[in-house]
């Protein structure tokens, strides 16, 4: 049974940092993990996409050059790291998880998720 499990979540001010971890269990293979945010009232948007046997990474333009994806795959968890927080970084946090080829794009391409973690960034 696939397992994602996130955490890491909070309140922070803006201009600060945080790392949000994903730890998975119960599958042998993956083709790519992503990180997802989901605001009240927005669409859930693909924050950042790492394809796991090449380590390339992809990121969305509203946090490219703040935020950085990574895997250790010994320890079987996911990261996201988050430096210069702004408010509108605010929505919960989700991680997800492609297990074959394919497209890693929108919510459709993953068939395992997360239960979220909530990141609140004040002003």
């Amino acid at each position: 049974q696939v397992q994602l499990v996130e955490s890491g979540g909070g309140p922070v001010q803006a201009g600060r940092s945080l790392r949000l971890s994903c730890a998975a269990s119960g599958y042998t293979y993956t083709y790519c993990m992503a990180w997802f945010r989901q605001a009240p009232g927005k669409e859930r948007e693909r924050v950042a996409t790492v394809f796991t046997g090449s380590g390339s990474t992809r990121y969305a333009d509203s946090v490219k050059g703040r935020f950085t994806i990574s895997q250790d795959n010994a320890k079987n968890t996911l990261y996201l790291q988050m430096n210069s927080l702004k408010p509108e970084d605010t929505a919960m946090y989700y991680c997800a998880r492609r297990s074959f080829g394919g497209y890693c794009s929108g919510p459709a391409d993953f068939d395992s998720w997360g239960q979220g973690t909530q990141v609140t960034v004040s002003s």
